[in-house]
Protein backbone atom coordinates (compact mmCIF):
# COMPACT_ATOMS: atom_id res chain seq x y z
CA UNK A 1 0.00 0.00 0.00
CA UNK A 2 1.31 3.65 -0.94
CA UNK A 3 1.58 6.18 1.57
CA UNK A 4 -0.58 8.86 2.02
CA UNK A 5 0.84 12.23 0.71
CA UNK A 6 0.51 15.12 2.77
CA UNK A 7 1.28 18.96 2.28
CA UNK A 8 2.26 21.00 5.33
CA UNK A 9 1.34 24.74 4.89
CA UNK A 10 2.26 27.43 7.44
CA UNK A 11 4.92 30.31 7.42
CA UNK A 12 6.92 29.45 10.28
CA UNK A 13 9.39 27.33 9.04
CA UNK A 14 10.55 25.46 12.32
CA UNK A 15 6.48 24.02 12.62
CA UNK A 16 7.03 22.76 8.83
CA UNK A 17 9.59 20.88 9.71
CA UNK A 18 8.52 19.67 13.00
CA UNK A 19 5.54 18.38 11.04
CA UNK A 20 7.34 16.76 8.52
CA UNK A 21 9.69 14.95 10.93
CA UNK A 22 6.66 13.41 12.81
CA UNK A 23 4.71 12.18 9.59
CA UNK A 24 7.46 11.09 7.34
CA UNK A 25 8.50 8.71 10.79
CA UNK A 26 5.33 7.25 9.71
CA UNK A 27 5.48 4.00 7.14
CA UNK A 28 2.31 4.94 5.41
CA UNK A 29 3.01 9.07 5.68
CA UNK A 30 5.16 11.14 3.32
CA UNK A 31 5.48 14.24 3.16
CA UNK A 32 5.92 15.47 -0.53
CA UNK A 33 5.86 19.36 -0.31
CA UNK A 34 5.76 22.63 1.70
CA UNK A 35 3.85 25.88 1.69
CA UNK A 36 5.26 29.00 3.33
CA UNK A 37 2.01 30.75 2.61
CA UNK A 38 -1.19 30.28 1.32
CA UNK A 39 -0.56 30.76 -2.14
CA UNK A 40 2.00 28.62 -2.46
CA UNK A 41 0.27 25.93 -0.97
CA UNK A 42 -2.80 26.34 -3.56
CA UNK A 43 -0.15 26.12 -6.31
CA UNK A 44 1.58 22.90 -4.68
CA UNK A 45 -1.58 21.49 -4.25
CA UNK A 46 -2.68 21.43 -7.68
CA UNK A 47 1.24 20.72 -8.88
CA UNK A 48 1.52 17.64 -6.13
CA UNK A 49 -1.82 16.56 -5.75
CA UNK A 50 -1.55 15.50 -2.09
CA UNK A 51 -4.04 13.26 -0.63
CA UNK A 52 -4.14 15.99 2.44
CA UNK A 53 -2.91 19.64 3.09
CA UNK A 54 -1.92 20.15 6.66
CA UNK A 55 -3.26 24.18 6.92
CA UNK A 56 -2.62 26.80 9.08
CA UNK A 57 -5.12 29.42 9.28
CA UNK A 58 -2.73 32.63 9.54
CA UNK A 59 -0.41 33.15 6.90
CA UNK A 60 0.99 35.89 4.54
CA UNK A 61 0.11 36.62 0.98
CA UNK A 62 -2.83 34.28 1.18
CA UNK A 63 -4.47 33.19 4.71
CA UNK A 64 -5.26 29.41 5.26
CA UNK A 65 -9.13 29.96 4.67
CA UNK A 66 -8.63 31.48 1.14
CA UNK A 67 -6.57 28.81 0.34
CA UNK A 68 -8.73 26.09 1.73
CA UNK A 69 -11.78 27.77 -0.52
CA UNK A 70 -9.54 27.57 -3.54
CA UNK A 71 -7.96 24.09 -3.42
CA UNK A 72 -11.68 22.62 -2.47
CA UNK A 73 -13.22 24.90 -5.61
CA UNK A 74 -10.70 23.72 -7.92
CA UNK A 75 -12.16 20.02 -7.62
CA UNK A 76 -8.25 18.42 -7.09
CA UNK A 77 -9.67 16.27 -4.63
CA UNK A 78 -7.13 16.82 -1.83
CA UNK A 79 -8.56 16.99 1.89
CA UNK A 80 -7.74 20.28 3.67
CA UNK A 81 -6.96 19.38 7.53
CA UNK A 82 -6.74 23.14 9.64
CA UNK A 83 -4.68 23.63 12.33
CA UNK A 84 -5.10 26.21 14.21
CA UNK A 85 -3.47 27.72 17.44
CA UNK A 86 -6.54 28.39 19.25
CA UNK A 87 -9.64 25.84 20.40
CA UNK A 88 -11.85 28.28 18.61
CA UNK A 89 -10.93 30.80 15.97
CA UNK A 90 -12.94 32.64 13.69
CA UNK A 91 -11.47 32.24 10.28
CA UNK A 92 -12.00 28.54 10.71
CA UNK A 93 -15.80 28.93 10.99
CA UNK A 94 -15.61 30.22 7.46
CA UNK A 95 -12.55 27.46 6.85
CA UNK A 96 -15.70 25.09 7.58
CA UNK A 97 -18.00 26.77 4.81
CA UNK A 98 -14.95 27.01 2.54
CA UNK A 99 -14.99 22.97 2.50
CA UNK A 100 -12.36 22.04 5.21
CA UNK A 101 -12.80 18.75 6.26
CA UNK A 102 -10.83 18.54 9.40
CA UNK A 103 -9.95 20.87 12.72
CA UNK A 104 -7.06 20.29 15.03
CA UNK A 105 -4.80 22.15 17.25
CA UNK A 106 -1.27 23.14 16.61
CA UNK A 107 -0.02 21.29 20.03
CA UNK A 108 -1.88 17.15 19.22
CA UNK A 109 -0.14 14.96 19.55
CA UNK A 110 2.31 13.28 16.98
CA UNK A 111 0.39 9.62 17.31
CA UNK A 112 -2.97 11.69 16.98
CA UNK A 113 -2.00 14.21 13.94
CA UNK A 114 -1.13 10.78 12.13
CA UNK A 115 -4.23 9.10 12.48
CA UNK A 116 -6.12 12.40 11.84
CA UNK A 117 -4.29 11.95 8.55
CA UNK A 118 -5.67 8.46 8.25
CA UNK A 119 -9.00 9.02 9.13
CA UNK A 120 -9.40 12.23 6.63
CA UNK A 121 -8.42 10.03 3.71
CA UNK A 122 -10.97 7.52 4.80
CA UNK A 123 -13.47 10.57 4.48
CA UNK A 124 -14.44 10.47 7.89
CA UNK A 125 -13.37 13.45 8.91
CA UNK A 126 -13.36 15.13 12.06
CA UNK A 127 -12.91 17.98 14.78
CA UNK A 128 -10.54 17.82 17.30
CA UNK A 129 -12.57 16.82 21.11
CA UNK A 130 -11.92 20.18 22.29
CA UNK A 131 -13.18 22.14 19.43
CA UNK A 132 -16.21 20.58 18.63
CA UNK A 133 -18.88 21.77 21.11
CA UNK A 134 -17.40 25.37 21.10
CA UNK A 135 -17.09 25.41 17.39
CA UNK A 136 -20.31 23.63 16.21
CA UNK A 137 -22.21 26.49 18.94
CA UNK A 138 -19.98 29.83 17.51
CA UNK A 139 -19.86 28.28 14.11
CA UNK A 140 -23.97 29.18 14.26
CA UNK A 141 -24.08 32.02 15.78
CA UNK A 142 -21.34 33.94 13.39
CA UNK A 143 -22.42 32.24 10.40
CA UNK A 144 -25.46 31.42 9.63
CA UNK A 145 -26.09 29.37 6.93
CA UNK A 146 -29.66 28.81 5.20
CA UNK A 147 -32.92 26.89 5.97
CA UNK A 148 -32.26 23.77 7.75
CA UNK A 149 -31.60 20.62 6.16
CA UNK A 150 -34.92 18.65 5.21
CA UNK A 151 -34.36 14.96 6.65
CA UNK A 152 -37.53 13.47 5.44
CA UNK A 153 -35.10 11.35 2.87
CA UNK A 154 -33.58 9.46 5.74
CA UNK A 155 -34.96 6.91 7.86
CA UNK A 156 -35.27 6.37 11.46
CA UNK A 157 -31.48 4.69 11.61
CA UNK A 158 -29.79 7.25 9.73
CA UNK A 159 -31.33 9.85 11.97
CA UNK A 160 -30.53 8.14 15.00
CA UNK A 161 -26.69 7.61 13.00
CA UNK A 162 -26.67 11.74 12.34
CA UNK A 163 -27.57 12.69 15.94
CA UNK A 164 -24.85 10.57 17.22
CA UNK A 165 -22.23 11.96 15.04
CA UNK A 166 -22.83 14.95 16.16
CA UNK A 167 -22.31 14.01 19.58
CA UNK A 168 -19.55 13.25 18.31
CA UNK A 169 -19.24 9.42 18.24
CA UNK A 170 -16.65 7.29 16.54
CA UNK A 171 -18.04 4.66 14.40
CA UNK A 172 -17.31 2.38 17.17
CA UNK A 173 -19.19 4.44 19.76
CA UNK A 174 -22.27 4.42 17.61
CA UNK A 175 -21.80 0.50 16.74
CA UNK A 176 -21.95 0.12 20.37
CA UNK A 177 -24.75 2.08 20.70
CA UNK A 178 -26.99 1.04 18.65
CA UNK A 179 -25.66 -2.81 18.85
CA UNK A 180 -24.98 -3.17 15.25
CA UNK A 181 -20.93 -3.71 13.28
CA UNK A 182 -19.33 -0.49 12.28
CA UNK A 183 -19.58 -1.40 8.59
CA UNK A 184 -23.33 -0.91 9.46
CA UNK A 185 -22.74 2.41 11.06
CA UNK A 186 -20.32 3.37 7.62
CA UNK A 187 -23.24 2.32 5.36
CA UNK A 188 -25.73 4.64 7.11
CA UNK A 189 -23.17 7.31 7.43
CA UNK A 190 -22.45 7.24 3.85
CA UNK A 191 -26.10 6.71 3.37
CA UNK A 192 -26.53 10.15 5.47
CA UNK A 193 -23.81 11.97 3.39
CA UNK A 194 -25.34 11.06 -0.21
CA UNK A 195 -29.11 12.00 0.72
CA UNK A 196 -28.40 14.87 2.41
CA UNK A 197 -25.50 16.16 -0.55
CA UNK A 198 -22.99 16.93 2.38
CA UNK A 199 -18.81 16.82 1.82
CA UNK A 200 -17.94 14.51 5.10
CA UNK A 201 -18.65 13.99 8.84
CA UNK A 202 -17.88 17.54 9.81
CA UNK A 203 -20.98 19.09 7.71
CA UNK A 204 -23.15 16.11 8.54
CA UNK A 205 -22.58 17.64 12.47
CA UNK A 206 -23.49 21.26 11.59
CA UNK A 207 -26.61 19.61 9.74
CA UNK A 208 -27.53 17.45 12.77
CA UNK A 209 -26.91 21.14 14.47
CA UNK A 210 -29.04 23.24 11.65
CA UNK A 211 -32.01 19.98 11.97
CA UNK A 212 -31.92 20.87 15.98
CA UNK A 213 -31.16 16.87 16.22
CA UNK A 214 -28.57 18.49 18.78
CA UNK A 215 -28.26 21.20 20.79
CA UNK A 216 -25.18 22.72 21.84
CA UNK A 217 -24.88 22.95 25.95
CA UNK A 218 -24.32 26.46 27.57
Amino acid sequence: MSALRVLVADDQELVRSGFGMVLDARDDLEVVGEAADGAEAVRLTAELVPDVVLMDVRMPVMDGLEATRRIVASGVGSRVLVLTTYDVDDAVHAALRAGASGFLLKDVRPADLAEAIRVVVRGDALLAPSVTRRLITEFNALSPGGPPPDLQALTEREVEVLRLVALPLSNAEIAARLWISEATVKTHVSAVLRKLGLRDRVHAVVAAYDAGLVHPRR
